[in-house]
């Protein structure tokens, strides 16, 4: 059986991937474990979650967390079938079915009382988003476009996508979407190709030539512009952490982050980080890195360091969506070689909250908690409480 969980454009390697832990006895794994649940989870330990069964996934169906709504597409069925479940309580009927155009995969995301299905067709790499209600699933309008949810703002593009780009490259114009009909509100022209930023109630576009725009997603209005050096953008550079922006860029002998101040992207300060692979993600309002010697934290405004955690980057960030004022959620692989553990990194750094049994896989966040498959044709949630 076939199953594929797919929540973003932001995806992680399942932890079956990693390669097996050096043997040890029985004893020091127990010792071991006792050691790490005192040390990062607190004096009592990570808590066993119990879950919640969810319901059963067709072989080849895609999985989708969407707010509150856990989807499942069925290809199996002609047409194909999407049916809607509520993920706090996701074992029970669901809370509606629709059919939908055959794809060759989709996507969702809210923009305020819209679920936006972007479908992809394969062989040309088109996209076509339909808007549809969160409450009923009835089918409010459609684009062929790629839409994208800015807030409760949605806004249309045509993107250019190759292996070698992964990131948002849009052409030709940027549009914004009444949510209430699907029209076109406003225009503004994209020279060449931009990278495209889509923030809750704002848009940043950065041109070929390094030139940066602030929109406003609501009227099309520019609310500030900067000059940005050369670099590799994509989906996790720039970040934006309130009115803050963090780019990675070469810089002289090596990489360096550089902060920006917002609207009007004014340089504040930089500061070289290590070569090598480097991911960033906001997490608390903070910006959180992850390269090959650990995890960190810095302030977006100024730049300084919050927090070191060296083990870190033994740990795996969930994909899924999540609000850059909360923690991100992270798994790691518990002493005894089986398990996993859960733990979130915010402000304070990390804590290990909770663990989960062995033979899970390709774990995602959806709404509050945690969606794995556990070898059954039934998907688990593993609901975690707030940080």
């Amino acid at each position: 059986m076939s199953v594929l969980i797919e929540l973003g454009d932001d995806r992680g390697a399942p932890l079956d991937e990693r390669g097996p832990p050096p043997p040890v006895s029985r004893r020091w794994r127990v010792a071991l474990l006792l050691v790490a649940c005192a040390l990062l989870g607190g004096a009592t330990g990570p808590a066993h979650l119990t879950p919640r069964v969810g319901p059963t996934v067709p072989a080849g169906a895609t999985v989708l967390g969407a707010g509150p709504l856990l989807l499942v597409v069925d290809p199996g069925t002609n047409p194909p079938t999407l049916s809607a479940y509520d993920s706090a309580a996701p074992n029970g009927p669901p809370r509606w079915r629709v059919t939908v155009q055959s794809a060759a995969g989709w996507f969702a995301e809210v923009a305020g009382e819209l679920l936006l299905l972007v479908e992809r067709d394969q062989t040309r790499g088109a996209r076509v988003t339909t808007a549809r209600s969160m409450r009923t699933g009835q089918l409010v309008w459609g684009r062929r476009e790629r839409v994208y949810a800015a807030g409760d703002a949605p806004v249309a593009v045509s993107e250019v996508r190759s292996a070698s780009e992964p990131g948002r490259r849009v052409e030709g114009a940027v549009h914004g979407v009444d949510p209430a009909t699907g029209a076109t509100r406003w225009s503004v022209p994209v020279p060449s190709t931009a990278v495209l930023r889509a923030l809750p109630g704002r848009l940043l576009l950065v041109q070929d030539d390094g030139l940066a725009r602030l929109l406003d997603a609501r009227d099309g209005t520019e609310r500030g512009r900067g000059q940005l050096p050369p670099a590799d953008y994509g989906p996790d550079n720039p970040q934006v952490v309130g009115e803050h922006l963090v780019l990675r860029h070469p810089s002289g002998g090596g990489p360096a982050l550089t902060g920006y101040d917002l609207p009007g992207l004014t340089p504040r300060w930089r500061l070289p980080v290590e070569p090598g692979e480097l991911t960033l993600r906001p997490c608390q309002g903070l910006v959180c890195g992850q390269d090959e010697r650990g995890r960190w934290a810095i302030e977006a405004g100024t730049g300084a360091r919050r927090w070191t955690w060296p083990d870190g980057a033994r740990w795996r960030t969930v994909p899924g969506s999540r609000v850059p004022t909360e923690p991100l959620v992270v798994l790691g692989l518990a002493a005894d070689g089986k398990r996993t553990l859960v733990a979130t990194v915010g402000r304070d750094g990390h804590r290990v909250s909770a663990v989960l049994p062995a033979g899970l896989t390709d774990c995602r966040w959806v709404g509050s908690g945690l969606i794995c498959r556990d070898g059954t044709a039934r998907v688990t949630l593993w609901p975690l409480a707030a940080p």
